[in-house]
């Protein structure tokens, strides 16, 4: 093989390996043709925000907000934990959240055909128009006093204390008021030799004995 032909070899093989970068080079360069209007674009673009933005803008904001982040590491990395952490809850609860909530809609929505909600809202209003026109001092009067009557209708509700207010209830219809006539000192002699009258004023003196109570303790 001759110089000639050796250098025509050399030749055809760099030819091959530059054809390559060649081809690489042209599609760069077409894309780069491509890409110049589009960032042309982008720039001008951004120009034009932040035209928007000139007047608020401080270099020494920007620079201010760095050092601030920089000396706050630590507690963007708590933050971003604590993010983390509340999008697994949320990716955990997801489930729960897409089968109780229905449920708590259909349960306001059985409230509100069978008139608990606007009770509710009748309530709040007669609240309403009790905080106006009534003072907080005497609000918690009224509070304290409701206390005490809780206690009452306590010992109301034990069974003697009901026993006795079922009887009492049944006096009305036992007598004749209206057929009440006057009586004078002889007419309560002959009353005494009734066994009613008797036991009525048995009953009377065991009552009289009870209303002790009533006397104010010094």
């Amino acid at each position: 093989m001759t110089t000639e032909q050796m250098i025509l070899d050399r030749l055809d093989r760099l030819e091959s390996q530059i054809a390559p970068l060649t081809a690489s080079a042209k599609a760069l360069g077409e894309l780069r043709e491509e890409l110049a209007p589009r960032v042309n674009e982008a720039v001008q673009a951004l120009i034009v925000e932040l035209a928007d933005v000139e007047a608020d803008f401080q270099l020494e904001d920007l620079l201010f907000l760095i050092k601030k982040m920089m000396r706050n590491i630590k507690n963007l990395h708590f933050v971003l934990d604590q993010m983390k952490n509340l999008i697994d809850f949320a990716l955990t609860a997801e489930p729960l959240f897409k089968s109780s909530v229905p449920q708590a809609i259909a349960y306001l929505d059985d409230l509100e055909r069978q008139g608990v909600l606007r009770l509710l809202g009748a309530g709040m209003e007669v609240l309403r128009k009790v905080g106006a026109s009534y003072s907080a001092e005497e609000l918690q009067q009224t509070a304290d006093g409701m206390v005490r009557l809780a206690g009452i209708l306590k010992k109301l509700t034990a069974p003697a204390a009901l026993d006795l207010l079922e009887r009492s209830a049944d006096l009305p219809s036992r007598v004749n008021i209206a057929g009440a006539q006057a009586v004078g000192p002889w007419g309560m002699l002959r009353g005494m030799g009734d066994p009613h009258v008797q036991q009525g004023l048995g009953v009377l003196l065991e009552l009289t004995k009870g209303l002790t109570v009533l006397k104010t303790q010094q």
